[in-house]
């Protein structure tokens, strides 16, 4: 699969392709042969990426918005529609930070963080699994139509001073499963990514690029696999969630049952829990040495894959 011809005359949505990983995303799916359609908050920013995507002879448009707006999402449809006669890839990305301790988090940092990840996902892929199943029922069959979603380690960690932003993306994976299951008969491919990369977002958790060599956390060393993704090599590849950093991609397993405790094992007679056999079952229990027992901290090997790269 060589890039210039891997997306071409297919048309893609990317939200928060202003900065970062929205405008890595959007260049590379733009260099693949996609029309785009960049979405961010008004500004120099998203209209300075459409410049260098049509710099570069791609195709880009513009359509501006809060992302946490129904109206937004409408806007992005119908310009796809509008522009290009169609719409086959969305890609969501738009985010925002708002960190604290869950003990001094306002309701606002909370709302926001929330409505921008999540309900901008949803909002977006409602719109878009709604177009792409009117054409499946239309066409009889099938139909092209890729979503790539923005989740986050943290919603695997359990990110101590980011509540709001662990729990929009825990959301988030559960969004894109949801859709992977439900839209799969309508021809919908729905993944997610838990992307590593160094961006204005994320400036005061990554620290400064190396000097020298590649940064491993560009997020130009993201944007390949979402790319991949988004193209008809992807066709068999659905509900899935990874890691992705500079040369690294991890692909997660679903949780799994770690024990299985039966009341009729500790001294419930009829084989239903009474506090006495659930004291009984958990008596010997304890989370461990880590901090909270439902957190994979499996990735966090990844990171030598990473910091230092090529040292």
């Amino acid at each position: 699969m060589t890039q210039p011809q891997a997306l071409a005359g297919l048309v893609a949505i990317v939200t928060g392709a202003g900065n970062g990983l929205g405008r890595a995303e959007a260049r590379s799916l733009a260099a693949a042969g996609a029309s785009v359609i960049l979405n961010d908050l008004p500004g120099d920013a998203v209209d300075g990426v459409a410049a260098e995507i049509r710099a570069d002879d791609g195709t880009a448009v513009v359509s501006a918005g809060d992302i946490g707006e129904w109206s937004t999402g409408e806007r992005l449809l119908h310009t796809a529609v509008r522009e290009f006669g169609q719409l086959d890839i969305l890609v969501n990305n738009a985010g925002v930070l708002r960190d604290r301790m869950i003990f001094s988090m306002s309701e606002q940092e909370w709302d926001l963080v929330l409505r921008v990840h999540l309900r901008g996902h949803f909002i977006t892929s409602r719109l878009a699994t709604a177009h792409w199943r009117d054409r499946s029922k239309q066409a009889g069959g099938p139909v092209y139509a890729r979503i790539v979603n923005t989740s986050s380690e943290a919603f695997l960690l359990g990110s101590s001073g980011q509540p709001n932003y662990s729990a929009a993306k825990a959301g988030i994976t559960a969004l894109t499963v949801t859709t992977a299951r439900s839209c799969a008969r309508y021809g919908v491919r729905a993944n997610a990514i838990c992307p590593r990369a160094r961006t204005a977002m994320t400036a005061d958790l990554m620290g400064a690029a190396p000097d020298a060599g590649p940064d491993p956390l560009s997020p130009e060393f993201v944007a390949p696999l979402v790319t991949y993704l988004a193209s008809p090599a992807a066709a068999n590849i659905n509900g899935e969630v990874f890691v992705v950093h500079g040369g690294v991609a991890a692909l997660l397993s679903p949780p799994s049952i770690r024990e299985v405790f039966r009341a009729g094992e500790h001294g419930a007679p009829d084989g239903m829990w009474t506090l006495d056999s659930v004291a009984s079952a958990l008596a010997g229990f304890s989370t461990g040495p880590s901090a909270a027992g439902f957190a994979c901290e499996e990735a966090n090997s990844l990171a030598t894959d990473t910091i230092g790269f090529g040292a």
